[in-house]
């Protein structure tokens, strides 16, 4: 029988989703307590594989287990058994074909940026120390959710099949000192979303025009773009299904 997990992680303490060689991931920490609970080596299939440094509110994995299974006590067990960055709020039986990863239609992220020194901020999201043309940032949201092909903003060795995505959404937000940069795609590629932020926080702050974004874009090379953002400022904050 196969189970979806709902849940929801702080990335700070981990140096990512996925099992690496060293150092704690999500995965690490959700598969042994998955092991110590179940009493079996238990895999489970997360809907993305985070960065390190990166959070989800939002976030989905699958596993295979016994069919009478009592849900509700595992969603208890897991939250006492692991640790305050990782809260679990729900798992459910779906059909054997539905996958954490590749039944997902849409992925949405938060890029959260502030513009001043704010304490409660540092955690979060990431200090900006220049003044923002947000109008023309919207601009190339808007130009960029009619493309197709991100290869520019591709982490070299992603191992990625096709570097075409479908952006639907592509917007900065302010409030006060704070900005959130929504995007929302079918899939992305590694390393995109934040490559794209310090793109277009380069064109925002007057280091390159729209027209040498458009150059960027259709250079389809990573080292024509801009720094990637720090990871602390990312978040995973919708993950959508056909069946949810």
């Amino acid at each position: 029988m196969r189970y979806f997990i709902h849940l929801a992680y702080d990335g700070g303490p981990y140096v990512g989703w996925q099992i690496q060689p060293e150092g704690s991931t999500v995965q690490g920490e959700i598969n042994d307590t998955l092991k110590l609970l179940l009493k079996k080596e238990t895999e489970t299939v997360g809907c993305g594989r985070t960065d390190t440094g990166v959070h989800a509110s939002d976030f989905y994995l699958h596993f295979n287990g016994e069919e009478d299974l009592d849900t509700d006590w595992l969603v208890y067990k897991m939250n006492q058994i692991l640790p305050y960055s990782i809260a679990v709020f729900d798992c459910f039986q779906v059909e054997e074909e539905q996958h954490a990863r590749f039944s997902a239609t849409s992925r949405s992220y938060q890029y959260h940026l502030h513009l001043r020194k704010d304490p409660f901020l540092n955690e979060f999201s990431v200090r900006c120390y220049y003044k923002l043309n947000l109008d023309l940032m919207n601009e190339a949201g808007e130009w960029l959710c009619a493309q197709t092909d991100f290869a520019s903003f591709c982490k070299a060795g992603g191992n990625q099949n096709t570097t075409f995505c479908k952006v639907t959404r592509c917007a900065f937000v302010q409030s006060d000192h704070k900005i959130v940069f929504h995007v929302t795609a079918d899939r992305f590629l590694r390393n995109m979303v934040r490559s794209l932020v310090g793109t277009l926080v380069d064109l925002g702050r007057g280091k390159i025009t729209l027209d040498e974004l458009k150059e960027i874009v259709g250079k389809k090379n990573r080292s024509a773009a801009g720094t990637s953002m720090a990871g602390n400022g990312l978040f995973l904050t919708r993950v959508t299904y056909p069946f949810l």
